[in-house]
């Protein structure tokens, strides 16, 4: 396997156990992630393991930056073939304290409610998710025209289908995600890049831990939500992203796939609560 995938976002839970399932399987791993201390645990941990994977603290809402790390890429693997974008996350700044107003919270200033959400939290969380999709894939995809077996995924979630309270930028962002999934498949048809999207439920990772856990590794209250509304009763596993993953990014078992957000969420999206 001589094809090089990118990675953004790599050095979290989600995309660093992509990283690691694709080295397996042959991949040579360009991993980005601004957090250089997570990416070289994770290249380590692959080259450990007979893999190849190099490391690039890279800020994927910096295009020069995006620009630099290609070429330094090109220098060391060659050609992007494979890009997953999967930076992004939420900010408490763009983050209800409540789930639902009630009346005279429209004059509080103790606790963050919809009417005094930062206008900069919410524009970070949006362009993090939105523009560190957008940019990395005006960056990377010029390397796959004319080539043939490329493909973008997008990490999306299930916020773009029903959006949960308390993070509207969050959710807004990744409806975004999921629309210009779509928008970059017909835009690029032609080209045969295929562009889909994997849209997880909920799986524990760095950023959401403190939401979903006490201090004593107990279920929180929206944890108990979540998984009273998810029919397997139970939070998602990394690796269980991976099959989904390696059937979109190959050629030969989904060739005439190209504009889908697949939900992999427990059944969560298929649950209307009765």
């Amino acid at each position: 396997m001589e094809k090089t995938v990118v990675i953004t976002g790599a050095g979290g839970v989600l995309c660093s156990c992509f990283a690691k399932f694709l080295a397996k399987q042959g991949y040579k791993i360009a991993l980005l992630d601004l957090n250089k201390e997570a990416l070289d645990v994770v290249e380590n941990e692959i080259c450990d393991n007979g893999g190849i994977a190099k490391s690039y603290q890279t800020n994927v809402l910096d295009k020069e930056c995006l620009e630099k790390v290609h070429s330094q890429i090109l220098k060391d693997f060659g050609k992007c073939s494979i890009l997953i974008n999967g930076a992004g996350g939420n900010n408490p700044k763009a983050t209800t304290q409540k789930e639902t107003f009630e009346q005279g919270d429209e004059d509080r200033d103790d606790i963050k409610t919809f009417f005094n959400l930062e206008k900069e939290g919410f524009d970070f969380v949006f362009s993090l998710n939105l523009m560190g999709t957008l940019l990395p894939t005006q960056v990377f995809a010029k390397d796959m025209i004319g080539k043939n077996g490329c493909s973008i995924i997008n990490i999306s979630s299930m916020n773009a289908f029903t959006p949960l309270t308390k993070i509207p930028a969050y959710s807004s962002a990744k409806a975004g995600v999921s629309n210009f999934t779509q928008w970059l498949a017909v835009h690029f048809a032609g080209e045969n890049i295929r562009v889909n999207a994997i849209a997880p439920g909920f799986f524990v990772t760095n950023q959401n831990r403190n939401l979903l856990f006490d201090e004593n590794g107990n279920p929180t209250e929206r944890s108990n939500k979540i998984l009273k509304a998810t029919p397997m009763n139970r939070f998602g596993k990394p690796e269980e992203l991976c099959g989904t993953l390696e059937w979109l990014i190959d050629e030969n078992k989904s060739s005439f796939v190209t504009g889908v957000i697949v939900p992999i969420d427990g059944g969560f999206s298929a649950y209307s609560g009765v």
